[in-house]
């Protein structure tokens, strides 16, 4: 019965995949124009120019706008894998095999006891809602990874270790894949492999850490949380500005580096409270790897100087692989981060032209889809809090959190994820 349910499920699975995918490759590769700004100027322009300095052996030194860890170069480089295309077609390829590579998993995924299919819908679902900014930058690359990790988390720790280092010198974030594993192996095989592979990048090419400099310096982006003050401070008589610094639209002026510093304070913030979670948490079921994970990725980027489209590409595969899940408490903010991906590709790139301008509909549009972010990440963290923290109070509609001493279903030994 399960074999028949998850073939019922894989043929529209597939045929959406399918029917969405032409229309995001349809988008990058310009057959037909996605409204507003140009969102594949940064694959032909910028990558491009980042793989022309690669290709030598160094890394972008006198280039403010390289602002990722080392193993980003692999990223920009895998499209010479593809040298019977062009550069910028080549990443499309690239981007779209590894969306299809998350599908793969998440479908596989939802085939084990105990699992569910509904997370490969997330997935299918939540990339076209961001149109094509997603084939356009190289975080569905980075997802791919982080999904690996937290799939492989419950059998393979050691395996998920070294995927979650290597996710992590790809883009940082794929780090807090490991919040809530408890399992040394997995953390040393973390540490093992963003140790190795650091240092491999540090003595073949020059430069391989300038990009801590180059994220020290950025201001507050136009799209982020703290920018909400300075787009409603433009119409009461602020006298800043908007320009493209660092390879993105922020702004500039009086009291940026106040809100600047404060975004980084909640970030700590967050930080903090993770921490007290970890050590006060003791009910762990096999979905608590992936919610924790969820809940981390989302307070990092609610409280970003920077929230770009593509990071929603990272809440959208981590959130897909919660709903893998049956008994996941993360459905109501899954729902929320669905909402603001639509939301998201109205801010950009359709209506960017609003946003910069901070009139009224651009100010709404960064209110509504930064509004679901935060909302999502205070739900989120009520509901991880309540069901792990012993005293937390039981979470409406979720099933009660298992005893530590029942026996794992087949698939599922993650109650020591």
């Amino acid at each position: 019965m399960k074999t028949t349910g998850v073939r019922r499920h894989l043929g529209p699975l597939l045929v959406v995949w399918t029917l969405t995918r032409l229309l995001l490759m349809l988008w990058v590769l310009k057959v037909y124009v996605f409204p507003g700004p140009d969102v594949t100027s940064d694959v032909s322009g910028i990558y491009r120019g980042w793989y022309e300095v690669l290709s030598t052996g160094t890394f972008p030194l006198d280039d403010v706008t390289w602002q990722y860890p080392p193993a980003a170069a692999l990223a920009v480089l895998s499209p010479g894998l593809l040298p019977f295309l062009d550069y910028a077609t080549a990443f499309y390829v690239l981007a779209c095999l590894a969306d299809l590579a998350v599908l793969a998993l998440l479908a596989w995924a939802g085939r084990r006891p105990g699992l569910s299919p509904r997370g490969a819908w997330v997935w299918v679902a939540g990339m076209p809602l961001l149109g094509p900014t997603v084939y356009a930058r190289y975080d569905v690359m980075v997802t791919a990874v982080a999904v690996a990790a937290l799939l492989a988390g419950a059998r393979h720790p050691r395996a998920m270790g070294v995927l979650a280092g290597l996710g992590a010198l790809l883009k940082v974030w794929p780090a807090l894949v490991l919040l809530a594993v408890r399992r040394r192996s997995a953390w040393a095989a973390a540490a093992a492999t963003g140790a190795v592979v650091a240092a491999a990048f540090a003595v073949a090419m020059p430069g391989a850490f300038a990009f801590l400099t180059f994220q020290r310096d950025r201001g507050t982006e136009v799209e982020s949380l703290g920018a909400l003050v300075f787009h409603v401070a433009r119409h009461h008589g602020w006298n800043g500005e908007v320009l493209l610094n660092y390879g993105s639209v922020e702004f500039l002026g009086p009291y940026v580096d106040v809100v600047s510093s404060a975004a980084l304070f909640l970030t700590g913030v967050a930080f903090g409270w993770l921490l007290l979670w970890r050590l006060l948490a003791r009910r762990f079921e096999a979905h608590t790897v992936a919610d924790a994970a969820f809940v981390a990725v989302l307070m990092f980027t609610t409280t970003s100087r920077v929230i770009s489209p593509q990071y929603l590409v990272w809440l959208v595969g981590v959130a897909a692989v919660c709903l893998c899940h049956p008994a996941s408490r993360m459905r109501l903010p899954v729902g929320m981060v669905l909402a603001a991906c639509l939301v998201t590709v109205l801010e950009f790139p359709l209506w960017f032209a609003h946003v910069v301008a901070s009139d009224a509909l651009g100010v709404t549009l960064l209110f509504v889809r930064n509004g679901l972010l935060l909302a999502a990440t205070l739900t989120a963290a009520a509901r991880l809090w309540r069901a792990t923290v012993p005293g937390g109070a039981p979470v409406p509609g979720a099933a009660a959190p298992a005893p530590l001493t029942r026996t794992p279903s087949a698939g599922s030994p993650a109650t020591r994820p």
